[in-house]
C-alpha cells in the first residue's frame, strides 16, 4: 500500500537537498533557494510538473514501477534510497547487481559535468543507459532503443549502420572484441542469463557472429584510440577512457581528442552540429 505522506515528504526532502549543479543544471541569478524547483525535478524525471507536484501534495494516482524508477534516477538516489522510494509507493524494489539499470549517483554526477564531451554510461552488455548530447551527436541516439538492439554487440552483428560509424580497418578487431566480451559475460552470468539469451539470438541471426564465436577467444580488448566515422564531419580519432562501477556492472565511457589535433577541431564542429540538431 502506498504511504502518501512518507512519499511526499521523502520526495520533497530529496528535491530540496539537490543543488542545480548536482544534476547538470545552471544555477541562474534569480534562484532564491539552493534546492531544485518542482518543474526542474519533473523534467529530470520525464513527467509533467503537475503530476510531480501532486505527489508532493499527497495527491494523484499511485506511481507505477516505471515512474518510480524514473524518479529515482532523476533525483540521483542511491540504491538504498531507490529501494525506500519503491516501498513508499507500495512496490517491491527491483533486483540489485548485474541486472539493475539504476545508475549510481556518483557516475551521474560525473556525466552531468561532461556536457561538452562525448560520454555515455553503458551496461556490461553494451546497452546505453545515458548519453551526453555530444555523444548523441557522435554515435547517434542509442539510450532509447529497446529489445536486443539496445546492445551494441547485437547491433554490431545485425545492423550495418552501426558498423558504418567505425573505420573499416577496425572492424575485424571490434568483431573479436564484442564476441570475446559477450563470451566472458555469458560464462560469468551462466545459462538463462540475458547474456546467454543474446548469444542465442546472435548465433541464429549472424554468420559473422558465429564465425567470431567459434574462435572461443576471451580477453580481447579494444585499442585505447577509437576511429569513428561521422556522416558530417568525417573521421575522428578519439581516446576512450572508462570509469567502472563494479557494484552495478556499469561503465562510464568518455571520448576525448588530443588538443590541437584535427579530431579536436572536428569535435568542436560536432558540438555545433549537435546543438543545432537539438534546437
Amino acid at each position: 500500500m502506498i504511504d502518501r505522506t512518507g512519499l511526499a515528504e521523502f520526495l520533497r526532502r530529496r528535491r530540496e537537498s539537490l543543488l542545480p549543479e548536482d544534476v547538470g543544471l545552471p544555477r541562474g541569478q534569480r534562484r532564491r533557494t539552493d534546492g531544485l524547483r518542482r518543474e526542474e525535478v519533473a523534467a529530470l524525471c520525464h513527467m509533467s510538473t503537475d503530476y510531480y507536484a501532486r505527489l508532493e501534495r499527497e495527491r494523484g494516482p499511485r506511481p507505477s514501477e516505471r515512474m518510480i524508477a524514473s524518479m529515482a534516477q532523476g533525483l540521483h538516489l542511491s540504491l538504498d534510497e531507490r529501494d525506500h522510494l519503491y516501498r513508499l509507493a507500495g512496490h517491491n524494489p527491483p533486483a540489485r547487481g548485474t541486472v539493475s539499470e539504476h545508475i549510481s549517483p556518483g557516475l551521474l554526477r560525473v556525466l552531468d559535468r561532461l556536457g561538452d564531451t562525448p560520454a555515455e554510461i553503458i551496461t556490461e552488455l553494451g546497452e546505453t543507459l545515458r548519453q551526453t548530447p555530444m555523444c548523441v551527436a557522435l554515435t547517434g541516439e542509442t539510450a532509447s532503443l529497446t529489445g536486443p538492439a539496445r546492445s551494441i554487440v547485437f547491433r554490431w552483428f545485425t545492423d550495418p549502420a552501426t558498423r558504418h560509424r567505425y573505420a573499416p580497418e577496425d572492424h575485424p578487431l571490434l568483431s573479436r572484441v564484442f564476441a570475446s566480451g559477450l563470451r566472458e559475460v555469458a560464462t560469468l552470468r551462466g545459462p538463462g542469463s540475458r547474456a546467454a539469451h543474446l548469444v542465442d539470438l546472435l548465433l541464429a541471426r549472424s554468420e559473422a557472429f558465429r564465425t567470431a564465436w567459434d574462435e572461443h577467444e576471451v580477453g580481447v580488448r579494444p585499442h585505447e584510440v577509437k576511429h569513428f566515422v561521422h556522416p558530417e564531419v568525417g573521421g575522428l580519432e578519439l581516446n576512450c577512457q572508462a570509469l567502472v562501477d563494479p557494484d552495478q556492472s556499469h561503465a562510464l565511457l568518455v571520448y576525448t581528442a588530443i588538443p590541437g589535433s584535427e579530431s579536436h577541431e572536428k569535435l568542436r564542429l560536432l558540438s555545433v552540429i549537435g546543438a543545432q540538431a537539438l534546437r
